[in-house]
């Protein structure tokens, strides 16, 4: 039933276990076996604590657990999800009849505290913050004789799931962990296609595959050679020449499959809009997002190829006139300066900036991004399209000392999104040009007696009436 690799990792009965491995090969499925196999054993006395990803990935591992104590042929009630203690955090559960039972939890840290039993740590590095949840989970497994299992791909040279490795491969492994590493290659000379194409319907184009087109497909598919190295051939991107570390942005992603594009006719928040212009070879993004206190929460990107400027227009100006835009920043580079002059002469040059993109203005455009992620005070849809093209962007000094911001073309793009974001923070951070700033115009009262006034009632109300739109 095991690939060799899998076995490998089951019969592994170390007291700390960490295994790098590629995406979607079936770590996940043969722990779920292993956990099942260890509540059964004689002796076994503590529950079992995972903690997964996210909640569907939680609600996954019960699922094959579930399975496999079928196939033992053991009672075991799935009691779905509950309260686990008093902070109110809440588990899928699965309970066997000797009154052990596996707990599986989204990726709170905090959720790990206070409990005893083996644990197993699922794509570990894709949790917002691993080096809490090692620090918050290790001491739970005092009293357990099964120990931790941590396996994940990597995200990032800086992320706490690669020091682990380093301090294995580099510093003598001081934690004596027992390591594994499998390669999407290593996968395939284990039997990996052959089990993955007996679950494919006949007519997948997967089917007629042998090993080496496999990989190809599996190779062109992906974002860029660097999505590739690490998602699939455990090799970290290098976040030293990245201008935004992965753990950085996952610290700042929506969850998978979580719906983050909320009502804008109604909404009470202030909106604000970035627009990045691209017609032939680059795309056209509008990136909106909702500022809710501190916090910049995305809730519409729009993505447009080849698309005429009347329709790129009806997309922008259905966002424009919605009540609670307050700002507009459009690249007006090239193709975008009409694209820009135009909606400003529609909505107020108080609601639509054009800004130029020059080396300048990118580096007055990208830092702020960065701080938005360092602080968490932005939020983004999770997509590989838009991982992409925010790993895209590096930073670069020239041979004269300047920074430059290049940024890299990849299947997705040409890092339109990142520069479609830092124009809506952009909006967002800048005051409106012509807005009611100026004190000598605020000092107009009803009653103030100033020959002034009729002419300010004049504009204001003009002002008003486009703030209606």
């Amino acid at each position: 039933m095991l690939l060799g690799f899998q076995r490998k990792w089951v019969e592994d009965n170390s007291r700390l276990k960490l295994c790098v491995k590629s995406r979607q090969i079936g770590l996940s499925w043969c722990t779920a076996y292993r956990v099942v196999r260890q509540k059964l054993t004689k002796g076994a006395r503590l529950d079992s604590w995972i903690s997964s990803r996210d909640e569907a990935s939680a609600l996954l591992f019960i699922e094959d657990a579930k399975r496999f104590a079928d196939i033992f042929g053991v009672a075991a009630a799935d009691q779905g999800q509950n309260v686990v203690d008093d902070s109110g955090h809440t588990a899928f559960s699965l309970r066997f009849a000797n009154g052990l039972r596996i707990h599986s939890m989204s990726s709170n840290p905090d959720a790990q505290a206070g409990k005893r039993g083996s644990r197993v740590l699922d794509e570990f590095a894709l949790h917002p913050d691993p080096r809490k949840l090692y620090s918050v989970a290790y001491p739970g497994i005092t009293w357990s004789s099964s120990g931790m299992e941590i396996f994940s791909t990597h995200r990032g040279s800086q992320n706490y799931f690669n020091e682990l490795i380093r301090e294995i491969n580099e510093r003598g492994n001081p934690k004596g962990f027992s390591f594994h590493r499998v390669t999407l290659q290593d996968a395939l000379e284990d039997g990996f296609l052959y089990k993955l194409q007996s679950k494919l319907t006949p007519d997948d184009l997967r089917i007629q595959m042998d090993e080496a087109d496999y990989y190809n497909f599996i190779r062109a598919g992906c974002a860029d050679e660097e999505s590739f190295l690490q998602e699939f051939c455990c090799v970290p991107a290098d976040d030293n020449t990245a201008f935004l570390p992965y753990d950085l942005i996952a610290g700042c992603e929506y969850r998978e499959g979580e719906s983050w594009e909320s009502d804008l006719v109604d909404c009470k928040n202030p909106l604000f809009i970035g627009v990045d212009v691209g017609r032939e070879h680059d795309l056209t993004i509008i990136w909106l997002i909702e500022q809710v206190g501190s916090v910049n929460f995305t809730r519409r990107v729009i993505e447009m190829s080849k698309e005429t400027f009347d329709s790129q227009e009806h997309a922008l100006y259905s966002l424009l006139q919605l009540p609670a835009v307050r700002r507009c920043c459009i690249d007006q580079s090239g193709l975008g300066r009409q694209f820009a002059e135009r909606a400003a002469k529609k909505f107020g040059a108080y609601k639509v900036e054009g800004i130029s993109f020059t080396q300048a203005t990118k580096e007055e455009l990208a830092y702020p991004v960065r701080t938005a992620f360092e602080d968490r005070t932005i939020k983004v849809p999770f997509s590989n399209a838009i991982r992409a093209d925010l790993r895209g962007v590096r930073k670069e000094v020239t041979s004269s000392g300047h920074v430059r911001f290049a940024g890299e073309r990849n299947r997705y793009g040409h890092c339109d999104r990142f520069w479609s974001l830092a124009l809506s923070l952009h909006a967002a951070k800048s005051p409106a040009t012509g807005a009611i700033t100026d004190p000598t115009l605020i000092r107009f009262g009803p009653n103030s007696g100033n020959p002034l006034l009729g002419q300010r009632r004049v504009w204001q109300s003009r002002w008003q009436s486009k703030i209606r739109l």
